[in-house]
């Protein structure tokens, strides 16, 4: 069982930073697999459906989008969870979809945002790999609000 870490809450600097890149030595490295691990695990104990490293006190550039049904999110598709090692948006569509959004790191608070509706993305696997990838609706959604918090913003400075 993987460690449940603390979350940070609005109002710490650490939500407020732009996040450092992953190193390429980085890469592959028992200590980037243990903390993508322990997030998974904090955003499940918290039913989240995405979770950046800022969020857990770790200021790299590391998200993990996993849209899925839950208490908060019932109508969310079903997707692998993907752990994202310094993710890159290169294209957003100009079509933006305004949507309810709540945050780990701004418990009992959600917003409406207005946000791309399908976004083009390049990103690393833990391992290394380099992927690119097209992704619309919610899971779009979520990448855009995880990378937000990788460049110190939080959905309510976008409602």
């Amino acid at each position: 069982m993987s460690t449940i870490l603390a979350v940070a809450q609005r109002g710490e600097s650490i939500l407020t930073l732009k996040a450092a890149e992953v190193a390429r030595t980085e890469l592959n490295s028992p200590w980037l697999k243990e903390l993508a691990a322990a997030m998974y695990a904090t955003m499940l104990e918290r039913n989240g459906v995405g979770i950046a490293a800022p969020q857990v006190y770790v200021s790299k550039r590391v998200i993990i989008v996993a849209s899925r049904p839950n208490l908060r999110y019932p109508d969310a598709p079903e997707m692998d969870a993907l752990v994202m090692v310094n993710p890159e948006i290169l294209e957003k569509s100009e079509l933006t979809i305004l949507g309810e959004e709540g945050c780990l790191s701004v418990p009992n608070e959600r917003g409406q945002v207005a946000r791309a509706e399908t976004i083009k993305l390049r990103y690393f696997t833990l391992d290394g790999v380099g992927v690119e990838m097209t992704l619309s609706g919610f899971p779009a959604r979520i990448v855009q609000h995880e990378v937000d918090h990788l460049d110190g913003v939080l959905f309510i400075d976008r409602t």
